[in-house]
């Protein structure tokens, strides 16, 4: 599969909706008619597009799925969607795939986030500014009313987020998120939760491939009628990350189909990345001949060859992978900086052996000599980099395409 085209406005047909809003529910007969009404009403009066409210009523044994079923058909904006099996995942993956609308959202039932922050939610998603669109309760201008049992929890859970996957969205559990339709198609395959740990998943892997996050500050109040189990929901995310981690780690989670396309499609050939990896190259030179400079006084020429290149070698590595080979986010990094430091051998293998000879030569040669020397061996040394990274180390990217460790 290839990558996901630049990101542009998006459109629908005539009288089509640009905007799904799915509403997952189980056992919500208390809250449903009140909530979509509520919804419904918001979006005829603010939405400037059509739109569609989708009822995704996950295996309810009481009378929600008559209620859904009776608004469906009083409402013209509304449907509703039978699942056999609990779980909101499953329903927003359900739903989410069987919608022909560009721009897909989903909001809690209880209406806990205040609908004034719905536009905003999905505006830059219709602009083609973002790909996928969050509320947050955690950041500045946010406005949260909750007890503090599940204030702690909430902010312990994303602590831990960014500390365990090195997430950098701030809210992965508020219930009020949209994504473009045709990242949906490539993002919902990767993920495995049906539960609650669906939303966290869907952001890990999304942030991974490098799409782009937009965050709203929202307004919002906790339901003190919710019947959310936070001791399972906690164990079962615990689960997730940890399998989200070995996943990452293993460099087994591909997110290949998830990058989006460049304007320079002549940059990805082998010129192109000739051009990049001779700037990274040049800068790569530069650093290590300040950093030898610096070094050779205290350390001596073979150690301060080594460190000057072993600190290069990592940086090089780096910057290679996502400005030559086009990789971005983490996943598969420690494997390609794995194989960059055993290709770093060969280089400190080539600079070492010329200062050996030189120094057989010469025991005590002109700085400047040593410097041209080594200089000289770093650049057969950096030609030998390339066609290693190329076939080696990011083989995945020889004809611009992903690798599956992305």
């Amino acid at each position: 599969m290839g990558r996901l085209p630049l990101r542009a406005p998006v459109s629908a047909p005539p009288g089509e909706p640009v905007l799904d809003v799915v509403v997952p529910v189980f056992n919500e007969e208390a809250d449903l008619e009140r909530s979509v009404r509520r919804l419904h009403a918001h979006l005829r009066e603010t939405f400037p597009y059509p739109f569609r409210i989708t009822v995704a009523d996950n295996a309810s044994t009481d009378e929600t799925p008559r209620i859904a079923a009776r608004l469906a058909a009083e409402l013209p904006e509304a449907q509703w969607l039978r699942l056999p099996e609990k779980g909101r995942g499953g329903a927003l993956h359900a739903a989410w795939s069987g919608s022909r609308a560009p721009v897909l959202a989903y909001l809690d039932v209880d209406l806990s986030t205040e609908l004034t922050a719905l536009l905003p939610l999905v505006a830059p998603l219709i602009s083609g500014h973002s790909d996928i669109a969050i509320g947050t309760r955690l950041a500045r201008g946010s406005r949260v009313v909750r007890g503090p049992k599940r204030e702690v929890i909430s902010r312990c859970y994303n602590v831990l987020l960014r500390s365990a996957l090195s997430v950098g969205f701030s809210d992965a559990q508020c219930g009020f998120k949209a994504v473009r339709r045709d990242v949906a198609e490539r993002l919902l395959p990767l993920v495995k939760d049906s539960g609650w740990f669906f939303d966290t998943e869907l952001l890990v892997i999304a942030e991974r491939a490098g799409l782009r996050i937009h965050e709203v500050p929202v307004d919002w109040v906790d339901d003190p009628d919710s019947r959310v189990d936070l001791l399972a929901t906690a164990l079962a995310d615990l689960r997730g990350i940890a399998r989200i981690g070995r996943d990452l780690a293993r460099g087994t989670l591909s997110t290949a189909g998830l990058r989006r396309g460049t304007a320079d499609h002549a940059g990805t050939g082998l010129a192109g990345q000739l051009l990049r990896f001779g700037a990274v190259g040049a800068v790569s030179t530069l650093g290590y001949v300040l950093l030898y400079a610096v070094l050779r006084p205290p350390a001596g020429p073979q150690a301060a060859n080594a460190l000057a290149l072993l600190v290069c070698a990592v940086a090089n590595t780096a910057a290679n992978r996502r400005l030559t080979f086009g990789l971005r986010g983490r996943g598969g990094a420690l494997r390609h900086q794995a194989k960059g430091l055993l290709v770093f051998l060969v280089g400190l293998a080539l600079t070492s052996g010329s200062l050996a000879v030189l120094h057989d030569v010469d025991p005590r040669p002109a700085g400047p000599t040593e410097l041209v020397v080594l200089v000289a061996a770093n650049l057969a040394a950096t030609l030998l980099r390339f066609l290693l990274l190329r076939a080696w180390v990011f083989p995945g990217r020889r004809r611009g395409t992903e690798s599956t460790a992305a």
